[in-house]
C-alpha cells in the first residue's frame, strides 16, 4: 500500500457543505468503510476552516483508485493526489526524495 495526501479545494460560490443534500452525500462518502470499498484505507481527514479546502491521507495499492474515490469533489473544484511517505520512511532512506523503483 502507497501512502497519499490529497487536497481538494473549492470556491466560496461552489462549497459543496452549503447545500444539505450535496453536504450530506459527501459525509457519507468520506467513511472509512466507502472507502475500502474504492480499495482506500482513509487515515484521517480535515476541512482547513475558512479555506475551503479538505485534505486527506489515504493508502492504497492504486492511485487510480483514489481518483475514482475523489470524483464527486472534483465536480466543486480541485483535487491533487501527491504520493507521500511517514516520518519513519523518510528517515529510513535518508531524505525526502522518493525512492525510484
Amino acid at each position: 500500500m502507497s501512502l497519499y495526501f490529497v487536497r481538494h479545494q473549492h470556491s466560496a460560490e461552489t462549497c459543496p457543505a452549503k447545500n444539505p443534500e450535496m453536504g450530506e452525500m459527501l459525509v457519507q462518502h468520506v467513511t472509512k468503510q466507502n472507502a475500502r470499498k474504492f480499495g482506500i484505507d482513509l487515515l484521517a481527514d480535515a476541512v482547513l476552516d475558512s479555506g475551503h479546502t479538505f485534505v486527506l491521507i489515504l493508502e492504497s495499492e492504486d492511485k487510480a483508485y483514489i481518483d475514482q474515490f475523489m470524483q464527486p469533489f472534483a465536480m466543486a473544484g480541485s483535487v491533487e493526489i501527491t504520493p507521500a511517505s511517514t516520518c519513519e520512511a523518510v528517515v529510513e532512506r535518508g531524505g525526502c526524495e522518493p525512492v525510484v523503483v
